[in-house]
């Protein structure tokens, strides 16, 4: 079957999303006000309240969105076969995904950048917010673990790979003291120099990696995770404008170019869909991810599809750096469909390799003896990429193969599929490591706000003593969780926390839909909200009782209890929502 199938009628869906669902959206359920004063312009602090072109903030939201999961996810999710992540990802985000993005940003902005927790205690009662608390500290830890663990597994050992994703932050530096110190406003000059020195990364990468400097970029599995924790240590603490704004606005320009690029390349190339529609391992026993369709491949995508991270940078970073009101729409609703069509860009990459191919790089070479399969093209890619591929689960590996097959089936590209392989490997790291610096810093906002009920000083944003305290407990979570897990225990514990706390942010979206007097649109956030709890709750319980409770150690204990913690969490929201919009139901029957 052709790839264009697949993308043709998905971005016919997509356009059709934006332009009606939308503008509904914006207009009668939020009514969005150009008029109204927004934090960024009322508390400008030029440090997290700083007014950001309507642009260059779209850039920064959809690379701190678009992590490691509308990549990974669709391409785990394909051990499914391709129809059922297809689905999921391309209904999912017009009526799940991007209605959740909207609407928390938009109740974010209106309420002077507050957290989701602070919205979840005004809007529906202080037991919700406190749990909610509770729940994204939590699921924020677990979260930026599995995004994490992508890039890890992509560049161990790879010189080429580390040194082009290590340039990437000098060059952001430099971009952000050009664009808010040297010449203001020039984001043309900006995104100029950023682009071009993001590309001499790429092909710079090659000669060092066979220099006397390659020893200094091929690290080990833990030199990468103690080099994430230190960058995420350090994004956290400085000032937006210095290194978390700039380099998620280049990550941008890379990522939705790069997407572009990979739309034209699917057409040009019209590549063949190798996967079955549902695999062997459709009803489980797969090697990647266990569980069948119902409810795994749910969990599996995430993000793509739904993300409750998306909650915490819609009530994170982004509402304290909107001029006007009205940006909500293309930034909240528009950049989680691009994240949308992210997922399904990579579910046709993992689909157009031979299936033999795709399990060869996301299965242990002795698990993968036992599956009945024969690899096809892989000796051929790992030649000419100059690595070895094979045996290096994640997800991350198998997609850039599949972005590089692509790419180099374009006339005139046979010859550069090594470049094509590393460029791939840099745009998934941009991603992830942009959702790393804005995770780590949106966990710190989480953690100051909830030491700040002990302490009001710990509680100071601007503090710093407080800033680094809760920076470092945050990093030292996620580290912990990265270094001693794998695909199998992280991404479904991951992908059940991330839905879990789109369930929360969907009860608290309802609770301010409802609070502004606009409950006949309940249905927007109680519709997905219905379905996601069903699917996230069936999952989480069987994750718990049939994956990690068996292995009978002291991390399987863990995972199991931290999953059975968000679950309860969960449930708490839901019950406090429904009180809340019990009350206010029958508040003007009782006038």
């Amino acid at each position: 079957m052709s790839a264009l199938v697949l993308l043709l009628p998905a971005l016919a869906v997509l356009a059709i999303a934006w332009r009606f669902y939308s503008a509904f959206l914006a207009a009668k359920v939020m009514m969005l006000d150009g008029e109204r004063v927004t934090p960024a312009m009322e508390r400008n602090d030029g440090r997290d309240y700083h007014p950001t072109h309507k642009w260059v903030l779209f850039g920064h939201h959809f690379a701190a969105i678009a992590g490691a999961g509308p990549l990974i996810g669709p391409v785990l999710a394909a051990q499914f076969g391709y129809l059922p992540g297809f689905l999921w990802l391309l209904f999912g985000v017009c009526i799940g995904g991007a209605v959740h993005d909207f609407v928390i940003l938009a109740a974010s902005v209106r309420r002077g950048g507050r957290s989701l927790a602070e919205i979840a205690r005004a809007e529906v009662s202080p037991t919700a917010g406190l749990v909610a608390s509770i729940a994204i500290l939590f699921i924020l830890v677990v979260a930026l673990a599995g995004l994490a663990l992508a890039v890890v597994n992509a560049l161990s050992e790879s010189a080429w790979g580390t040194f082009t994703v290590a340039m990437s932050i000098p060059l952001a530096l430099a971009m952000g003291v050009y664009l808010y110190k040297v010449r203001p406003g020039d984001v043309a000059g900006a995104s100029l120099f950023g682009v071009i020195g993001m590309i001499a990364c790429v092909f710079l990468g090659e000669p060092v990696a066979r220099s006397a400097l390659a020893p200094y970029f091929t690290l080990s599995r833990e030199g990468i995770i103690v080099a994430l924790a230190s960058y995420g240590f350090i994004a956290s603490v400085l000032p937006v404008w210095v290194l978390l704004c700039p380099r998620d606005y280049l990550s941008s320009y890379m990522k939705l170019g790069t997407i572009a690029a990979l739309i034209v390349g699917v057409i040009v190339v019209n590549p063949t869909i190798k996967a079955p529609a549902f695999s062997q391992f459709v009803d489980g026993g797969g090697p990647i991810i266990p569980g069948k369709v119902f409810p795994f491949v749910f969990i599996t995508v995430a993000c793509g599809a739904i993300s409750g991270f998306h909650s915490l940078v819609a009530s994170g970073t982004t509402p304290k750096m909107m001029k006007n009101e009205l940006d909500a729409r293309a930034i909240g609703y528009g950049a989680m469909l691009l994240e949308g069509l992210v997922g399904i860009c990579a579910l046709i990459c993992a689909s157009c390799l031979e299936p033999g191919d795709y399990y060869a790089i996301n299965v242990a070479a002795e698990p993968f003896s036992k599956l009945g399969l024969s690899m096809v093209n892989l000796p051929t890619f790992e030649h000419e990429i100059g690595e070895a591929i094979a045996g290096r689960p994640g997800g991350a590996v198998s997609l850039a193969v599949g972005m590089a097959q692509i790419f180099s089936g374009i006339p005139g590209m046979s010859s550069l599929l090594g470049y094509w392989y590393h460029f791939a490997i840099m745009f998934e790291a941009l991603f992830i490591l942009t959702t790393i610096d804005t995770g780590t810093r949106v966990a710190r906002f989480v953690v100051q706000e909830f030491l700040g009920r002990f302490s009001p000083k710990l509680g100071q944003t601007d503090w710093v003593p407080g800033s680094i305290l809760s920076t470092a407990l945050v990093v030292g979570g996620w580290t912990y969780f990265l270094a001693t897990g794998n695909i199998k225990t992280i991404w479904p514990m991951f992908g059940i926390a991330n839905q879990l706390l789109a369930c929360v942010a969907l009860c608290v979206g309802t609770a301010v839909i409802v609070n502004e007097g606009r409950r006949r649109y309940a249905w927007v956030t109680v519709v997905p909200l219905l379905w996601l709890s069903t699917t996230t709750l069936t999952a989480g319980w069987q994750s718990a009782t049939r994956t990690y409770l068996p292995m009978h150690t002291f991390d399987g204990y863990l995972n199991a209890t931290i999953i059975l913690v968000m679950m309860a969490c969960l449930v708490v929201v839901g019950v406090e929502t429904a009180r809340r919009l019990t009350r206010t139901a029958s508040a003007p029957a009782a006038a």
